[in-house]
C-alpha cells in the first residue's frame, strides 16, 4: 500500500513520486502495489472550497480545463508505471482522472487500473457513479471493468471509493470468484475504517483499502486561484485510512491516518479457504434460483460508424 499526496494536477510530478514509492515497495519484495483513488492527478478537493456548484462559473472553468489537460489515457500516459512493473514482476493498480478517447476526450472518468505483472494495462475501471460534489466534476463510467484477474493464488478485484457500498458491485465480482478486494479512496479513515471489515466479512475476502492524502500545505503554488482554494479549505483534507482487513474481518493493517509511505502486509490464501466453510456469497450460500444479477459489461460510447 503506497499512502501518498498526488502533485495536485500536475501528472508527471505525481508520477514521479508514484515510481519513487513503487520502486521502494519492489526492492522490499511487495508483488502488487496499490495507489488510492484518482492518485493521478488528484482529487478535486477545490470543488466544495470555491463555490464549485456556481453555473457557467469562470474560476471553475479555468481550474476544470487543467484538470482534463493533466488527466491521462491510460494506455499511453502510464509507460513510466508500466516500465517498473515489468522489470520488478510487481502489479500495480493505481487510481486516476481518465480523459477517455472512446467518449471524445474532453470528459474525465474516476478510472481504476490495473497493470498486470508483465507491464501490461489490463482493466480500466471507471466509476459507476461520482459521489456528490464528483458529479461536478466527473462522468458517470460503465460496467465494462467489473473483472477480476489472477494474480498469485488469488482472484483480484477493485472498486473506487463509494461504488465499494454498492451491492450488486460488489456481487458482480464475487460471481466472478474474487477472494482480494480493492478499494481505493481519496483518504479518509471514517470511510475505511467501517467499510473495509464489512465487506471482508461479507465476501469471506481479503480487503486491501488504500488511501491517499491532502493537507493545504500540499497544495502547489502554482494551482489556479490557489488562494481562493486554500483560504476555504481545512488545514487536513485528506487523512489518509490506508488498512487491509482479514477474511473474517479482523484487522491485518488497522487503518493508518496521516503518515505518508509504503505499507507492506503478507496475504495467507488459506485463510480465504477457511473463512468460506460457513459462508460463502455465490457459493453454498447462493440461491441462484431465487436471485439472478445480470451485468451489462459492453464500454459505453453512445456511437457508432459504418464508413
Amino acid at each position: 500500500m503506497v499512502q501518498m499526496s498526488a502533485v495536485l494536477l500536475d501528472r508527471n510530478g505525481t508520477l514521479d513520486k508514484m515510481i519513487t514509492y513503487a520502486e521502494r515497495a519492489a526492492k522490499d519484495g511487495a508483488e502488487l502495489c496499490i495507489f488510492g483513488e484518482s492518485m493521478i492527478p488528484g482529487y478535486p478537493f477545490w470543488i466544495e472550497n470555491t463555490e464549485g456548484a456556481k453555473f457557467n462559473n469562470q474560476i471553475q472553468k479555468e481550474i476544470h480545463a487543467v484538470y482534463i489537460d493533466q488527466a491521462i489515457d491510460p494506455f499511453s500516459d502510464l509507460t513510466s508505471l508500466q516500465n517498473l512493473a515489468k522489470a520488478y514482476k510487481m502489479a500495480i493498480v493505481t487510481g486516476s482522472m481518465e480523459r477517455a478517447q472512446d467518449r471524445g476526450g474532453h470528459s474525465i472518468y474516476c478510472s481504476l487500473v490495473y497493470i498486470d505483472q508483465n507491464g501490461i494495462v489490463k482493466n480500466v475501471h471507471r466509476k459507476l457513479m461520482p459521489t456528490y460534489e464528483e458529479r461536478l466534476s466527473w462522468a458517470a463510467g460503465d460496467g465494462h471493468g467489473l473483472k477480476t484477474f489472477p494474480i498469485g493464488p488469488f482472484t483480484m478485484g477493485g472498486l473506487n471509493c463509494w461504488e465499494n457500498w454498492m451491492p450488486m458491485a460488489r456481487t458482480s465480482l464475487y460471481a466472478q470468484g474474487e477472494n482480494l478486494h480493492i478499494a481505493i479512496w481519496p483518504g479518509c479513515v471514517r470511510n475505511t475504517e467501517i467499510l473495509t471489515r464489512f465487506l471482508a466479512r461479507e465476501g469471506r475476502s481479503y480487503v486491501i483499502s488504500v488511501c491517499g492524502l491532502m493537507t493545504k500545505a500540499d497544495i502547489p503554488q502554482d494551482f489556479p486561484h490557489r488562494d481562493l482554494f486554500i483560504s476555504n479549505a481545512s488545514d487536513v483534507l485528506a487523512d489518509g485510512g490506508s488498512c487491509v482487513a482479514l477474511p473474517n474481518g479482523d484487522w491485518l493493517q488497522a487503518p493508518i491516518a496521516e503518515k505518508e509511505g509504503v505499507f507492506i502486509v503478507e496475504l495467507d490464501f488459506n485463510k480465504v479457504l477457511e473463512e468460506r466453510q460457513n459462508f460463502d456469497p455465490v457459493g453454498h450460500y447462493s440461491r441462484p434460483d431465487v436471485f439472478d444479477l445480470s451485468v451489462n459489461r459492453k464500454r459505453q460510447t453512445g456511437f457508432t460508424f459504418e464508413d
